[in-house]
């Protein structure tokens, strides 16, 4: 029954979680009230805070989902391999993946949904800020194990904020149409341009 009432949550979730990404595309932020995502998903308005808190949680739980990786990929990483190293490698994961948080990935709902995150109400922007705080701590804490807390709390800010920069410049330079092909050699190039900065 545990596994039912579980796969039921997820069913919901991802149903209101769809209708709002969707309406949300087509008609902008602003243009949506919660109560007709709650309509299109076939669910009550009280229902859909359950799942989640605000109406900008509905937009950036797919970031949120990523909350705490780069503390995980730091925690993980193999005996010898440095923190930056770990990050390094994985980012580069990601990109070769087309994680969309990379801002990698050519398909025109994630390219929409990016522009949908970057380019809209302050309220939205805020709350993104928000969690990208919460990683950024996550990650310091992370490093205390290898570095002293401000090296660490410094070297977060740095390694989050790259991350940001990059994902962002691989977006832009899809949505402006450039090849996919094109996009990523440079996307790669990139990568490892800061990260060898991070590193010096």
């Amino acid at each position: 029954m545990t596994g039912l009432r579980e796969l039921q949550r997820r069913r919901v979730h991802e149903a209101i979680s769809a209708a709002a990404i969707r309406l949300f595309l087509e008609r902008g932020f602003d243009a949506v009230p919660v109560a007709e995502i709650a309509a299109a998903a076939g669910v009550s308005k009280p229902t859909l805070f359950k799942y989640f808190p605000s109406k900008e949680d509905l937009v950036l739980h797919r970031i949120a989902d990523h909350l705490g990786e780069s503390a995980r990929v730091v925690r993980e990483r193999e005996p010898g391999r440095s923190p930056l190293e770990a990050l390094r490698r994985h980012f580069l994961d990601r990109l070769a993946a087309h994680d969309p948080v990379t801002g990698l990935n050519d398909h025109p709902e994630v390219v929409a949904y990016h522009r949908l995150v970057f380019s809209t109400a302050p309220s939205l922007l805020a709350r993104l800020h928000q969690h990208m705080a919460r990683d950024e701590e996550a990650l310091a804490e992370a490093l205390t194990v290898t570095h002293d807390d401000l090296t660490a709390a410094l070297l977060a800010g740095q390694v989050m904020a790259t991350q940001r920069v990059l994902a962002r410049r691989n977006w832009s330079m899809l949505a402006e149409g450039r090849p996919m092909a094109e996009v990523e050699q440079e996307a790669v190039r990139a990568a490892g341009q800061a990260f060898a900065m991070l590193s010096a």
